[in-house]
C-alpha cells in the first residue's frame, strides 16, 4: 500500500516540529550541537521549530498523511545559497534558541561552506520518522515523491547525510558523494555532502 503524503502549512508547524525534535534527539549532528541530554531536552524543540519555520515560509514540507514523518526542501537558485560570511540568519537562530551555544551558529556555516552553487536543485534539509515508525520505507516514500518531480523537470538533488545507516539510504536512491566529508571539530561526527543528478527514462535508480 502507498504512503498518502500532503503538503504541510502553517497549522501543521507544532506537529512538524515536535516530530522533527523527536526523531533527531538521538541524532549524531543533533548530539554534537547539544552534548549534554538535559540541555538537548531544553533547547533542541526550539532548534527544530526554527528550521521548521524558515522551510515553511521558503521551501516545502512534505508529511505523511498519519504525521508520522516529513521531509524538509528548499528550492536552492543556480546563483548560489543563503550561506555566505554576509548571512545572519545563523546567528538570528543561536540568539533565538541558545545564545551562549556557539554550535548552533558553526553548524550552519560548515555545511553552508560546503554546500554546491553554480546549478539550481532541490535541497532537502531533514528527514525525520518518528523513533516508533522508523524501517517501515517512510522515510523512502517521502524522498521519493520529491526526487520523481525532480526527474521530470531534469533538478539535481542534494543533502547531508548525518550518519553511516543514512548515508546508505541514500545511495540506494541514486546519491552520490558531493566532495570531501565534512568532519564536525572537536571530536563531532562526519557528515556526507551527497548530489544526485536528475534520472532520466532507462537510468538506472
Amino acid at each position: 500500500m502507498g504512503v498518502a503524503i500532503r503538503t504541510a502549512g502553517v497549522e501543521d508547524r507544532e506537529l512538524v516540529a515536535r516530530l522533527l525534535d523527536e526523531a533527531f534527539q538521538d541524532d549524531p549532528v543533533s548530539g554534537w550541537i547539544f552534548p549534554g541530554a538535559e540541555d538537548r531536552r531544553a533547547h533542541h524543540p526550539g532548534l527544530m521549530a526554527a528550521f521548521t519555520d524558515i522551510v515553511l515560509e521558503a521551501g516545502r514540507v512534505d508529511l505523511t498523511e498519519d504525521g508520522s514523518a516529513c521531509a524538509l526542501w528548499l528550492p536552492m537558485p543556480a546563483d548560489g545559497h543563503d550561506g555566505d560570511a554576509e548571512d545572519d540568519s545563523p546567528a538570528r537562530i543561536r540568539q533565538d534558541v541558545d545564545p551562549d551555544n556557539e554550535r548552533i551558529e558553526a553548524i550552519a556555516r560548515l555545511t553552508a561552506a560546503i554546500h554546491p552553487s553554480g546549478r539550481a536543485h532541490e535541497y532537502l534539509w531533514m528527514i525525520g520518522v518518528a523513533p516508533g515508525r522508523q524501517g517501515e520505507g517512510l522515510g523512502t516514500a517521502l524522498i521519493e515523491s520529491v526526487l520523481d518531480r525532480c526527474d521530470r523537470e531534469g533538478l539535481p538533488a542534494y543533502l547531508e547525510a548525518s550518519s553511516a545507516r543514512s548515508r546508505k539510504l541514500y545511495e540506494r536512491l541514486g546519491f552520490e558523494l558531493a566532495g570531501p566529508v565534512l568532519d564536525l571539530p572537536e571530536g563531532g561526527p562526519t557528515m556526507w555532502p551527497m548530489w544526485r543528478e536528475p534520472h532520466t527514462a532507462g537510468t538506472a535508480s
